[in-house]
């Protein structure tokens, strides 16, 4: 099975000037703890809660007047649509994360998987060992 037919494609984002104010408020309206951080249209990091906590908020920044760029983690864990499943459950398992962004040549961000889209689509087997790898203390 290719990542083009589990990933989901229509995924919000936020750029890195935006102020982290703006950032939360995205995440709140998307229910989720993480988005991709895009520049010129190509990933180039991601932004938690986590992040926000604390880069932001233990430092007492303004959420105000500091910018995603501030707080983001710089670098992505990426996959292609074109790469098959076992790829991105590596990838997932390698770098214990639960979402993996699937971009283009050039980087462009085209979707995302998620240790959720596994669960449903591959074998209980690969899903145990991916969660098992993420899981696991650092």
């Amino acid at each position: 099975m290719k990542i083009r037919d589990l990933m989901s494609r229509n995924i919000d984002y936020v750029t890195a000037e935006e102020t982290i104010e703006q950032a939360a408020a995205k995440m709140k309206e998307s229910n989720v703890g993480d988005m991709p951080v895009v520049v010129g249209g190509e990933a180039v990091g991601m932004l938690t809660d986590r992040d926000i906590t604390i880069r932001i908020a233990a430092h007492g920044l303004d959420p105000q007047k500091t910018h995603v760029s501030d707080a983001m983690t710089e670098g992505i864990v990426a996959c292609k649509e074109d790469d098959d499943v076992e790829v991105a459950a590596r990838l997932m398992g390698e770098n214990q994360v639960r979402r993996l962004l699937v971009v283009e040549d050039g980087g462009k961000l085209s979707g995302v998987v998620s240790l959720g889209d596994l669960a449903t689509s591959v074998s209980e087997e690969l899903t145990g060992d991916v969660l098992k790898k993420i899981s696991m203390p650092t």
